[in-house]
């Protein structure tokens, strides 16, 4: 079961999907009392936006009035201005002098000769007056649709009135459709001098796919998810006719071949094409067929005339009127598709033949060829094979996919390579490439007919990956696989390889996951299989490094020995990862950035985009790690982006954004993440990812200052972790988290013990930072129970560690910790140096934080500070409290400077009253004043 990570859609009819940044503009304009022009070519959401505009703000406003032209009614005169005031004129037309009203009323009623060249200055006037009056009783919104549709002497009018209304309360909220700048100009013209213009953009992938789902196309493959979004240019209404196109046509395209166009869509795009003559309509054809058409591949395709030819069909705006170097482009991507779907089928087979020919590239000549034959043949079964090894190599899986499945198509059963074999090198090029509904309709369909073991297992193999973590869902896949396999060895090495993964994952035992993938290893060492090997090598030792097994050195160095598979050695699973692991672990952050830029170049280079999203990840990671907040930050974010586009990666991609979140973003949106995490990993069953969402949500938790909160979350993860076998205290990180937040609640004793048993497991591993990260959380231990000399200086010691080994947000932190526990009370300048060291990090919320200590120590004392004779018999950490309490200092400031919750603060005053015999804050000031003064 795969979630996404977004809001939920279904239940909102209203909503607008992809349009955050140009709405928030809109409604700060409209909210400062300014007017709003809505701009973008036709079906690009303008009017959505407009009418989520006019609900958010209509009820503000008094009196809304409202008009929505069409081009049908446009030269019908005052038709726009009767909608709008139709409804309000008799409110005010007593108002309006004589003249005035009488020019209106003709004009709104039809009865008369009411004429701009009659009556125009008149008319002009009563408009603006009718404004004015209706802005005496309160403000005024005017929404206006389709301005392009406007009859024309509405048009002016407005436009005269918009140019007079001054600081009157009258706010334009307009859309209108442009394609270009000259048309954008001519409307804001005629807008009030203040009005924003915000211009409505195409809508990402993920937006396209958020807004397909959210009307009922769900359950499309990604892979067609991107060809919608390619070929609607990002623009909804197109998108949302396509899908609902795809949704009604039984038989889905060719591999290869354009979507279906519905006859409305290609209406709208090729109303012009009558106008083209035979030819033109062939040379565009041609065109519409190749992948990046020029006129020199025209040419060589037999289009003699090619250049006469586009001219003419960038005149009607078919073509662009400003070509990108050599390329012939279409004026949007549809046009090329409607052009193509409205083609007989001969025709697109004649211009695919004239191109398996013309083309330069051997991929395009095959992909050509394939599309101009039906039918079995074994010729172009071959080439298309070939093709799609080269797609393979140049790093184009997804490419090499859909030339494998062209493959298949034209492989005649008793050849071999068999249909099926190809078939199933295609799911494994679209696992690569991240389409992993293709990849599993595929394997599927092989499983229906197949009865060879080794095409059986190789397509249980492809639905096991095709389910991602989602591992649990595909339980009953494990046992058919094993049978499948029988005794083979290299068969039975796969099998056991995933069940490694499945024992990880499912059953959340790394002991389990550790001998299963040693299992594989030797199984594929014993059948030759070195790539399988590589992985359960890979695999094998992962496990161990977690475990603190004392055996992961001699894994790591079995894995890194050659001979190297290449795709498995730049895998996301595979030794190259496997030795980016160790290198983190080890503190050894320069050359772990360094290795895992490496193999983010090489999986880009070879269009891996699975391990693409898994290395973006451990990029961010390591930069979180180096305290370089904002870079982690905006690598977290384009992780997360490439997760959710690709369905690819996205529990742990949030995580990952969450801790970005936390540290240099928002706290808020960290919390949201982490529990958004949690969540989809507990349907999922992923123990390990449940463990990691819970270690985001209790560090985004203390950062928000939600003590308690943290210790709950964190001691869940202390609870997974040892039912998983983890004791390496590097793989999480939250030790130091779970001690800081059980020093703010109070139990000290939970805190230094569980400092205790992790020191114990960081020293026997040489785990140096995470020494330093528990020297700074037991030095708040101490501090707590009153040891300042001996916190102060673990404190100093564990920031010089952290600096040197290049820990910087670790060590800003210990900066901050230590300049809260200085001698005496702390003053706004025993803060700078953890500011400076948290501006450099880039670390805004823990910046805020400091910034709100130094604000809070800047307080004046009410009373002098307290003896030690004048609190004799408080335990440590009630005499701080008592002490802080008489310099002044709030509850909150209190638990702000000893890194404990408000609710110990106060708990810990109920104390020190009963002790001392007195009731309130004022009696600790007043009874410490009086032993003072003896």
């Amino acid at each position: 079961m795969r979630g996404d990570f977004k809001e939920p859609a279904r239940c909102r009819p209203d909503l607008v999907i992809g349009r955050a940044e140009p709405l928030n503009a809109a409604r700060e304009q409209l909210a400062r009392g300014g007017s709003v022009l809505l701009h973008g070519p036709a079906g690009i959401g303008k009017s959505t936006a407009l009418r989520a505009l006019a609900t958010d703000y209509g009820t503000a406003a008094r009196t809304v009035l409202r008009c929505s032209a069409t081009e049908s009614e446009s030269h019908l005169p005052f038709l726009a201005l009767a909608d709008l005031f139709g409804l309000v004129a008799d409110e005010v037309s007593g108002k309006l002098p004589a003249a005035q009203r009488t020019a209106l009323e003709s004009a709104l009623t039809g009865r008369g000769e009411s004429t701009l060249q009659r009556d125009g200055l008149a008319l002009r006037l009563a408009v603006l007056s009718v404004l004015r009056a209706l802005a005496a009783e309160g403000p005024v919104l005017l929404v206006a649709d389709d301005l392009q549709w406007l009859d024309s002497a509405s048009a002016e009018l407005l436009g005269f009135a918009a140019r007079r209304l001054g600081d009157t309360p009258v706010q334009l909220l307009c859309a209108v459709r442009t394609e270009g700048q000259e048309e954008y100009d001519r409307h804001l013209r005629a807008t009030p001098p203040d009005t924003l213009a915000v211009r409505i953009g195409a809508l990402s992938r993920g937006q396209v796919s958020a807004l397909l789902d959210h009307r009922g196309y769900t359950g499309l493959p990604r892979s067609t998810v991107r060809d919608i979004h390619r070929t609607s240019g990002g623009n909804p209404l197109f998108a949302l006719e396509l899908g609902r196109a795809l949704a009604e046509n039984p038989t889905p395209p060719r591999p290869g071949e354009p979507l279906p166009v519905p006859t409305s869509l290609r209406t709208l795009v090729l109303n012009r094409l009558d106008l083209l003559s035979d030819e033109a309509r062939r040379t565009l054809l041609v065109a519409s067929a190749g992948a990046r058409p020029t006129l020199a591949l025209l040419h060589a395709a037999g289009r003699d005339d090619a250049e006469a030819e586009t001219v003419q069909a960038a005149e009607l705006g078919l073509l662009a009127t400003e070509p990108e170097g050599p390329a012939v482009r279409f004026a949007h991507p549809l046009v090329s598709a409607a052009l193509y779907a409205e083609a007989p089928a001969q025709e697109r087979r004649a211009a695919h033949a004239a191109l398996s020919t013309a083309a330069s590239d051997p991929i395009e000549r095959a992909r050509h060829l394939a599309l101009a034959t039906t039918g079995t043949d074994p010729e172009a079964a071959a080439r298309l094979a070939e093709a799609a090894a080269l797609a393979r190599d140049r790093g184009a899986p997804s490419v090499a996919a859909s030339l494998g499945l062209l493959a298949a198509r034209h492989t005649p059963a008793a050849d071999e390579p068999g249909p099926d074999e190809r078939r199933l090198q295609a799911a494994e090029d679209a696992i690569t490439a991240g389409e992993v509904d293709l990849a599993r309709d595929i394997a599927r369909d092989v499983l229906t007919r197949a009865t060879a073991a080794a095409d059986r297992v190789r397509a249980w193999m492809v639905v096991i990956e095709a389910a991602g973590q989602a591992l649990g869902d595909v339980d009953t896949v494990y046992p058919q696989a094993l049978a499948d396999a029988g005794d083979d060895a290299g068969l039975l090495a796969l099998v056991h390889y995933q069940l490694a993964w499945r024992g990880l994952v499912v059953e959340g035992d790394f002991a389990e996951g550790r001998e299963e993938a040693a299992h594989a290893a030797e199984l594929a060492a014993r059948a030759g299989d070195r790539r399988t090997e590589l992985l359960a090598l890979a695999f094998q030792a992962q496990t161990e490094n977690l475990m603190g097994h004392p055996d992961a050195p001699a894994t790591i160095k079995r894995a890194l020995k050659e001979p190297q598979d290449p795709q498995v050695a730049c895998h996301h699973n595979g030794t190259g990862a496997t030795r980016y692991r160790w290198l983190i672990m080890s503190d050894q952050l320069p050359e772990a950035r360094s290795t895992v830029n490496a193999l983010l170049r090489e999986v880009r280079r070879r269009g891996m985009v699975e391990s693409e999203v898994h290395f973006v990840r451990l990029l961010a990671e390591t930069e979180l790690r180096s305290g370089h907040c904002g870079r982690a930050l905006d690598l977290a974010r384009e992780s997360m982006r490439l997760a959710r586009d690709s369905g690819i990666g996205e529990i742990p991609s949030a995580v990952l954004d969450s801790l970005a979140e936390a540290s240099g973003g928002d706290p808020e949106r960290a919390l949201a993440l982490a529990r958004e995490a949690v969540e989809q990993a507990e349907q999922a069953g992923d123990l390990m990812y449940v463990s990691r969402g819970l270690t985001a949500l209790g560090h985004a938790q203390l950062v928000a200052g939600d003590s308690v909160g943290a210790v709950g979350s964190l001691r869940r993860v202390r609870e997974l972790e040892r039912g998983l076998g983890i004791t390496d205290p590097a793989r999480g990180r939250w030790h130091g988290d779970l001690a800081e937040a059980l020093v703010r609640t109070g139990e000290l004793d939970e805190a230094q013990h569980l400092l205790d048993v992790a020191r114990a497991h960081a020293l026997r591993l040489g785990r140096e930072s995470v020494l330093g990260v528990l020297d700074r959380a037991e030095a708040l231990v101490r501090a707590a129970r009153g040891e300042h000399e001996a916190a102060l200086a673990q404190l100093t010691s564990a920031q010089d560690r952290l600096g040197k080994l290049g820990y910087g947000l670790e060590e800003a932190r210990a900066a901050f910790a230590l300049a809260s526990l200085r001698p005496g009370r702390p003053g706004p300048t025993s803060y700078d140096e953890a500011a400076r060291l948290f501006r450099r990090c880039r670390a805004l919320p823990w910046l805020r934080q400091v910034e709100a200590a130094a604000a809070a120590s800047r307080v004046e004392p009410i009373a002098p500070a307290a003896t030690s004779e004048g609190l004799e018999g408080l335990a440590s950490m009630e005499r701080q409290v008592a002490a802080l309490v008489m310099e002044g200092a709030t509850n909150r400031e209190i638990a702000a400077r000893l890194f404990i919750s408000v609710k110990t603060v106060e708990a810990t005053l109920t104390r020190v009253y009963r002790k001392l015999g007195i009731r309130s804050r004022v009696d600790i000031v007043r009874l410490a004043a009086a032993r003072r003064a003896k």
